[in-house]
C-alpha cells in the first residue's frame, strides 16, 4: 500500500506555498495526499484550484491574539472545535506523516496528530517563530526552519535548519511568455511589484501614484491584491492582477526588477532567482514585526534593500528604486554567493524517514 501524507497550514498565502511545492513531488512518487485547512481561508482556495485530485478536509479555525479583542473569548471554542474535527479526519485517513506550515488552523492538526500518535513535521519561515508554530512545536516531532538563527529558539533535539523550500516550477519560467502574456515588448527594464496575497494598499497607492514618472523607465506587472485593481489606470506597460499562479513563474522570468513585502517564503524565491529585491515589510502596528526581521537579515547580507512602511511615500519609493537600480549587480553577485537550501528531494527524504 502506499504511504499517506497529510499538509496542514493557511490563513495567508505563505503558509500554503510550501506545501503547495511538496503536494506535486509527493503524489509523482506515488504517495496518497491529503490536505486540512479552514474551511473558508485562502488555503481552501489555492488548494483547490491547483490540486483538485486530492481530499480537502475543512475545519474550525480561530484566531489567537496578542492583543484584546472580544473574539479571544469565543475563538478558543472554535480551536476545540477544529481539534475534534481535525481528530476525526486523522481518524479516518489514517496518515503515514503530517506537515503543517503554520497559521492558526494547523494548530488543532498539530495537536490532534500528537494525541493520535501521528509523526509531524512543522516548517518556520520566518526568522522569528510566529504564535501559531510557537504552540505547534510541543507537539511536532521535528521541526524545520528556514534561518540557522531560528534554532536558538526551538528544542536542539528535534530541530533542522533546511533553509527555504522552493517551489520547482518557478526555475521554468519561460521570460518570452511573460512578454507575450503582458504585451511587454519594449527595451525597458521590467518592475513586479507584489504586496502579498491581500495586497497593500500603501504600496498600491506609491505606485499609482508614481505611475506617470515609472512608465518612463519601466515596464511593470503590479500584483496589486483582491479586490484592489483599477481599470482606469489600465496603459502599454502597466499590467495589473489581483494574484497569478501559472503566470508566475513567467513573470519572475523576465522581471529585472522586484519591489515586495518581506514575506520569507517570497524573499527566499527572489534570492534562489537572484532578483534584487527593495523590501517594504509590513510595520510593527500591522503585525508582529517577523517581516522587519527578515527584510533586515537580507540587508544584512547585501541581498536586498529596505524601505520602513512608515516612510513609504511617492518620492521615498522612487528614491529607493533608483538605489536599487543602482546597486542591482552587487546584489546579484551577494546572491549567487549564497548558501543553498533543502531541495524538493531533500524534504521528500527527510518525511519519508519520519513516516511511521
Amino acid at each position: 500500500m502506499s504511504k499517506h501524507i497529510l499538509f496542514t497550514g493557511g490563513g495567508s498565502a505563505g503558509h500554503v506555498t510550501v506545501n503547495a511545492a511538496l503536494i506535486p513531488f509527493f503524489i509523482k512518487q506515488g504517495w496518497k495526499v491529503s490536505y486540512i485547512g479552514s474551511k473558508d481561508g485562502i488555503e481552501n482556495e489555492i488548494i483547490t484550484e491547483q490540486f483538485p485530485e486530492i481530499p480537502y478536509h475543512g475545519i474550525s479555525s480561530g484566531k489567537l491574539r496578542r492583543y484584546f479583542s472580544w473574539k479571544n473569548f469565543s475563538d478558543p471554542f472554535k480551536v476545540m472545535k477544529g481539534l475534534m474535527e481535525a481528530k476525526g479526519v486523522i481518524k479516518k485517513t489514517k496518515p503515514d506523516v503530517i506537515f503543517s506550515k503554520g497559521g492558526f488552523v494547523s494548530v488543532p492538526v498539530v495537536m490532534a496528530a500528537k494525541m493520535s500518535g501521528i509523526p509531524t513535521a512543522i516548517h518556520e519561515s520566518d526568522f522569528t517563530p510566529g504564535l501559531a508554530n510557537k504552540l505547534a512545536v510541543p507537539f511536532a516531532t521535528r521541526i524545520f526552519t528556514t534561518f540557522p538563527e531560528t534554532l536558538n529558539s526551538m528544542p536542539a533535539d528535534k530541530s533542522i535548519c533546511a533553509g527555504a523550500i522552493i517551489r520547482e516550477e518557478l526555475f521554468s519560467g519561460d521570460k518570452a511568455e511573460g512578454k507575450r502574456i503582458t504585451g511587454f515588448y519594449d527595451n525597458k527594464p521590467i518592475l513586479m511589484i507584489m504586496g502579498g496575497s491581500l495586497g497593500s494598499r500603501k504600496i498600491n497607492e506609491a505606485v499609482r501614484k508614481n505611475l506617470d514618472e515609472l512608465l518612463k523607465s519601466y515596464q511593470i506587472v503590479h500584483l496589486c491584491g483582491k479586490g484592489n485593481l483599477d481599470t482606469s489606470l489600465e496603459q502599454k506597460g502597466y499590467k495589473q492582477y489581483e494574484y497569478v499562479s501559472t503566470e508566475l513563474p513567467h513573470f519572475l522570468d523576465m522581471t529585472d526588477f522586484v519591489i515586495s513585502r518581506a514575506g520569507s517564503n517570497s524573499i527566499f524565491e527572489f534570492l534562489a532567482l537572484k532578483k534584487p529585491m527593495l523590501l517594504i515589510p509590513l510595520s510593527r502596528e500591522a503585525s508582529r514585526g517577523d517581516q522587519i526581521i527578515n527584510a533586515d537579515s537580507f540587508v544584512k547580507q547585501g541581498i536586498a534593500l529596505k524601505l520602513e512602511e512608515e516612510e513609504l511615500s511617492p518620492e521615498t519609493f522612487k528614491h529607493n528604486l533608483d538605489e536599487l537600480e543602482r546597486r542591482s549587480e552587487e546584489m546579484i553577485l551577494a546572491m549567487e554567493k549564497n548558501k543553498s537550501s533543502y531541495t524538493i528531494e531533500d524534504m521528500f527524504n527527510e518525511l519519508s524517514r519520519l513516516s511511521k
